[in-house]
Parts: C-alpha cells; structure tokens; sequence
C-alpha cells in the first residue's frame, strides 16, 4: 500500500511537472529587438550684408541689404530679427522692415518675426524693404556738422537674428521670451 500510494504521489508529482513546464513554454516568448536610433535635429541661422558705404546725403537713399539665412537641414523655428537703433538714428535715417516680417507687439524692443518650416535649402529672408534706408529730408548741415564734433555719437542701425524651434511655443511673444 505504501508502495502503491508513493507510485500515486510519484506519478501525480511527473503529471503537475510536465503540466507546470508545458505552461511555462506556453508563456515565454520572444520578440525581436527594436531599435530606435535618435538623431540631432538643429537650426542654423545666418545675418550678412554685403553693403558697407553709409554716406548721409539729405532725402538720398542708401543700399542696405541685410538678409537673413536659415541654412539647410533647420527644424521648423521662430525667427526673429531685433533692430536696435542709436538714440538720434530717428533724426537722420527712416526704414522699414521687409513685408515678410511680422512686428512683434507687446516688448520694448523692435522686433520681428516669422515662422520657416523644416527645410532642406537655404532660404534668405531680406530685412529691409527694398534693401534701403532713407536720409530724411530735414537733415541740415548743421546737423551733419555735429557728427564730426568729437565724441559726437554717430547714428547707428544694428541687427541680430535669432531663431528657436517651433516646437514647444504657441506664440512668437512666447518663444521670443
């Protein structure tokens, strides 16, 4: 009988053993690898001009083409341009920003922007309408004669472009910031 009953518990113990490793087979599995490889997304951004002669002649005007390039391979970004001017540059020169910029309300710099979508060429943005400033037509000789006193502040016109991703930011004000 104990013979019997061991061959019992024997027999019992092979069955759950092959049941428990046939369920075990049945749930293990394999997949094959996935591979995510994560590349570098960028925004390369340029600011030239080629005109350098800047002379004042009352109601003339005056070449000035700076242009700003967003290089191959940008991700689609805010780009701004801010245009920051000599305190008595409003007493000689007028400008207007090229229609493709938007004046960005609500700071105290002038600024504007736009949106360029990913691209995989360069794509050149003038900055000024027509290339040109104005020398107004009120500039007098005595006012130019001022400039060449010493230590007389000269008018000045410069810009810096920026650009971030798009991403990220509803607003120009928000990337801007």
């Amino acid at each position: 009988m104990k013979k019997k009953t061991l061959i019992s518990i024997i027999a019992v113990a092979l069955v759950l053993s092959v049941s428990v490793g046939g369920v075990l087979a049945w749930l293990t599995d394999k997949t094959d690898p996935v591979v995510n490889t994560f590349t570098v997304g960028n925004i390369d951004l340029t600011l030239a001009e080629t005109t350098t002669d800047y002379k004042m002649v009352p109601g003339a005007t005056i070449d000035k083409d700076p242009v700003v390039t967003v290089k191959a391979d940008s991700e689609t970004c805010w780009v701004f341009v801010k245009f920051e001017k000599s305190a008595n540059l409003d007493d000689f020169i007028t400008y207007t920003a090229a229609d493709s910029w938007t004046r960005l309300e609500g700071v105290d710099d002038e600024v504007y922007y736009r949106v360029q979508d990913a691209t995989t060429a360069d794509v050149t943005y003038s900055v000024l309408a027509n290339d040109k400033v104005a020398v107004k037509k009120t500039v007098t000789k005595g006012m130019m004669d001022e400039l060449k006193a010493d230590g007389a502040v000269q008018p000045t016109l410069t810009f810096t472009a920026y650009a971030i991703q798009y991403d990220g930011f509803d607003t120009a004000a928000a990337a801007w910031a």
